[in-house]
Parts: structure tokens; sequence; C-alpha cells
């Protein structure tokens, strides 16, 4: 199916719920991207997906939703490893403008920030873990969080994961 027909149909039939089809119309999202049109409605069933796009093609909606739904329904938690900071910092303010509202909550763990309130935030129990590679591992490392309940991960730009080591 060409983008062109996606126009057409915007994010109805992706299979999204009517709640979070509503925010993000009221955030403006009208008109799914390519990899958002592709990746959500095999994300939101039981599959994997391998999505490869380029940097603002609206690859952090095409796991979010997905995400945001899975948690509500299995009660699992969310884990999302990126590369660097900035990214996870963007990342995070995309889920609590898409779920915050419903209370999800998130914990940025992240390195160059003190590792006391990151504690605190793993301690209550968040629905997504927004993380850096390195900084994660200190912290389970650490015993400040159990990955046993994650239900769903997300490995954002693994490419760059794996240049950086």
């Amino acid at each position: 199916m060409k983008h062109e027909d996606n126009q057409k149909k915007g994010f109805e039939g992706l299979g999204i719920e009517p709640a979070i089809l509503k925010r993000i119309a009221d955030l403006g999202f009208v008109t799914p991207t390519p990899i958002q049109y592709k990746a959500i409605p095999i994300a939101t069933g039981d599959e994997d997906v391998v999505g490869i796009a380029q940097t603002g093609s609206g690859k952090t909606l095409a796991f979010a939703i997905p995400m945001i739904q899975k948690i509500a329904i299995t009660k699992k938690r969310g884990l999302v490893l990126l590369p660097t900071r900035e990214l996870a910092v963007q990342v995070e303010e995309t889920f609590n403008k898409v779920a915050g509202e419903y209370g999800l909550r998130t914990a940025l763990v992240i390195g160059g920030i003190g590792i006391g309130p990151q504690v605190t935030k793993l301690k209550a129990k968040p629905h997504v873990i927004i993380a850096t590679p390195g900084r994660l591992i200190d912290h389970v490392e650490q015993k400040n969080v159990s990955l046993s309940d994650v239900g769903m991960l997300v490995l954002d730009e693994a490419d760059r994961m794996l240049d950086m080591g």
C-alpha cells in the first residue's frame, strides 16, 4: 500500500485503541508515516518488528503506541534502549505526551545525571523504562531494578549502539 493511501485512512484501522487514537489526534497527528503504517499493526499483535527508517520519520510513535497498548493489556513493563542521553530524553517526552495523562509512569535512566532520583523512579515501578545501556547495567548490577517483568523491548538506533560497543 502506498503512503498516499495512508493519508485517506489515517491512524484508524491500525489496531490502535480509541483513547490513544483520540490522544494522537489531539496532538495533531493525522496521517501515519510509512514506518508507522507498517509497524503499528504488527507490533500491536504478538509479532516482533524490525524497522528501519530515517531520523524524523516517526519511528518513536511507531513503537510507543503499541508499547502503551500492550502495557495496558498485559500489565508488563516496557523497556526502550537508546544509544544517547539526548535521544532518550526525546523518547520519554513522546511517551509522556501520548500517555502521561492516562497515568503512564516512565523512568529515564541515563548517565550524566544523579543516580538517586533514578532509583526513586525505578522503585515506583514505572510502566516504561527508557534507558541508555551503560546506566541500565549499573542499576541492574546494583539491584535497583529487575527486568523480569519486561514484556516489550525496543532497541532504538540499534546500529549506533552496536557501533558504540
